[in-house]
């Protein structure tokens, strides 16, 4: 059936949409709507948008063929796409806490009982069907925060059997209606398995575990964490290049720590995105960007580790370079929120919040796609019918309310669902 939504209060749509860099940003204007437009979907599309008044005319009141529907003035702007999560895991690591305030650090963690290994432990000792519920509340809760599309990894398994365990069970998620459509992404390479040295245990990804992700054909994307201490550079790029030979997208983790050169690698090999790189040195960030390659930015990641420092956001609009934010949902950093991300970029390092928007809605859809294959992160005609209604009248207040959700309601696939 047609929904016909009027009465917008001020539209952030992102039409024609490049890099919002320092320039553009004088200009917000461009990319947002002033009150009183509407919009036209047809199951999930968009198809129509003009002044209220206009539709008010040919539409009049809902009928058996459309519903029409005021939005009373609230501020709209796209669905969030959060382009970065770790999905599906099981139990808990507040214990860590303590350790990390002892001065332990990542690694030193992990080698005394904590870090990735454990969570491995505790998922593949838990059911598929529990899994499977947990990533459901979390989608759910996703949702509440305004998000329409997530980037998901595995990660939690590191055995070929677990590896696709996981990638089921999300492509079963993926197939629920009235929840976030999900992006899978096969990361066996988060972690090297206490049976295993790095050596043996990338043998193993490439002789057994990435043919079976590949037969079963359910992730789009592979990812590496190319880390000092975790996965070199040697073997990060032995696995990103067999896997971009079975037609899976290459992605990484880099540079979270330190400087390990990750940012030459991903810009050598074009991977869609580098995340993390808060150490990346200058060149390699020049090098990124004259390939394409997108840096995408976590800073959930160094708030929830008492970090002081966050990634060089204003740097990347003065250069006009490509970047996006999202919200590592992690053992580590649980947070499903890009509203709180926002924060963090607005109101801890004054970013303008268009361009905060911008990283988590068009220029995330550029390195994370719906799964229809329709665009998505704009409100345009012919674009995915995926936006969020806020509370108020004012589209900055996206991300103004870290400790609870802006959003009153969510248009996911033209269907309205009111939070």
């Amino acid at each position: 059936m047609r929904k016909v939504f009027l009465d917008a209060g001020p539209m952030v749509h992102f039409a024609n949409a490049t890099r919002l860099g320092g320039q553009v940003l004088q200009n917000a204007s461009e990319y947002v709507h002033d009150s009183g437009m509407g919009i036209v979907v047809e199951e999930d599309t968009i198809i129509q948008i003009s002044e209220s008044d206009v539709l008010k005319e040919e539409y009049g009141s809902s009928t058996q063929d459309f519903d029409v529907i005021s939005l009373g003035g609230s501020a709209i702007i796209p669905g969030f796409i959060d382009s970065h999560t770790h999905l599906l895991w099981e139990g808990d690591r507040s214990f860590e806490v303590s350790m990390k305030r002892n001065g332990l650090s990542y690694q030193e963690i992990a080698e005394n009982g904590g870090g990735i290994g454990y969570t491995v432990n505790q998922t593949n000792q838990a059911s598929s069907e529990q899994i499977y519920l947990t990533g459901r509340n979390r989608l759910k809760s996703s949702l509440l925060n305004g998000t329409t599309h997530l980037e998901a990894k595995s990660g939690y398994g590191l055995t070929t059997e677990a590896e696709c365990r996981l990638l089921s069970i999300m492509n079963n998620l993926n197939n629920e209606s009235e929840l976030p459509s999900i992006d899978l992404t096969w990361m066996g390479a988060h972690a090297i398995p206490k049976n295993h040295s790095l050596k043996t245990y990338v043998e193993e990804i490439l002789s057994e575990q990435l043919p079976s992700v590949l037969e079963q054909g359910y992730a789009k994307n592979a990812d590496v964490f190319c880390e000092p201490g975790w996965f070199d550079l040697e073997s990060t790029e032995d696995i990103l290049k067999s896997a971009s030979k079975g037609g899976l997208h290459k992605r990484l983790h880099i540079d979270e720590f330190e400087d390990g050169d990750g940012g030459k690698l991903a810009s050598d090999l074009g991977v869609v995105t580098a995340d993390h790189a808060y150490h990346t040195s200058e060149e390699n960030r020049i090098k990124m960007n004259d390939n394409n390659v997108n840096a995408g930015f976590l800073p959930g990641t160094p708030f929830s580790q008492g970090e002081k420092e966050f990634p060089p956001f204003q740097h990347y609009i003065n250069q006009n370079w490509k970047w996006t934010i999202a919200t590592d949902f992690n053992p580590n950093c649980q947070t499903l929120s890009i509203p709180f991300i926002g924060s963090l970029l607005v109101q801890r390092n004054h970013i303008h919040p268009l361009a905060a928007l911008a990283a988590c809605t068009v220029h995330a859809a550029d390195i994370s796609p719906h799964p229809s294959g329709k665009d998505h992160g704009t409100i345009e005609k012919g674009s995915l019918a995926n936006f969020n209604i806020l509370k108020n009248d004012n589209w900055e207040s996206w991300c103004l309310t870290p400790g609870h959700s802006p959003i009153a309601g969510t248009v996911l696939e033209g269907n309205m669902i009111i939070h």
